[in-house]
């Protein structure tokens, strides 16, 4: 596995609305800086619903974006979706929360799914995109960042298994607002998922 793309935005307005997103990313040259909050100099707009520690970079896979690609019939290009880092042959299918992508100095650990939202379809140009996206069940992954340092495209990517609870990045955008049964609550909190997802199912 390799690093394809990294990408990184700045503040833009979308057509049509009053506010700025962070959503536009486009691939970066050169040695990239990753920090505990993501891509030095990344723009995050709305802090509410995006970055923080437990979403601090928004991985895709390739073999999933070429699938999106195939899907929409046009081409679905590095930091379309908004992702920070595209990882050629992976699958988001096959990423479970807790597993780990090691790039020479930088640990990323995979926390959540990404959820679609009105910002995503605007984006995308089709208000019905985000029940798209959702309904695909193949979402990008959200990460935090265990080390730091620098990466570039073309930096091999090793993947480290989780050895604990196998909770896959798609079920916990299934879960997503919604009451699990007692098993899957507790195997969720056995691990190590995101802490807005936590604090959710602690109340529940």
């Amino acid at each position: 596995m390799k690093l394809h793309a990294v990408c990184a935005g700045r503040a833009e307005k979308l057509p049509g609305k009053s506010y700025k997103t962070g959503i536009f990313k486009m691939p970066l040259t050169g040695r990239v800086l990753i920090d505990a909050e993501g891509i030095v100099g990344d723009a995050i707009c709305n802090t509410k619903h995006h970055g923080g520690v437990d979403q601090a970079v928004y991985v895709e896979g390739l073999l999933t974006l070429n699938w999106w690609s195939e899907t929409l019939g046009r081409p679905v290009n590095p930091g379309t979706f908004g992702e920070n880092l595209v990882l050629t042959d992976l699958d988001n299918r096959d990423v479970h929360v807790g597993d780990r992508f090691v790039i020479g100095g930088v640990t990323l650990e995979a926390t959540s799914a990404r959820i679609p939202c009105a910002t995503f379809s605007a984006r995308m140009g089709d208000p019905h995109f985000a029940r798209t996206y959702s309904a695909a069940a193949r979402p990008g992954i959200y990460c935090r960042v265990i080390s730091g340092g620098d990466v570039g495209e073309g930096d091999a990517v090793s993947f480290e298994a989780f050895e604990g609870e196998r909770v896959s990045i798609a079920e916990t955008m299934a879960a997503f607002g919604k009451r699990l049964d007692e098993k899957t609550r507790q195997r969720f909190l056995a691990a190590p998922i995101h802490c807005k997802l936590r604090r959710s199912l602690d109340l529940g």
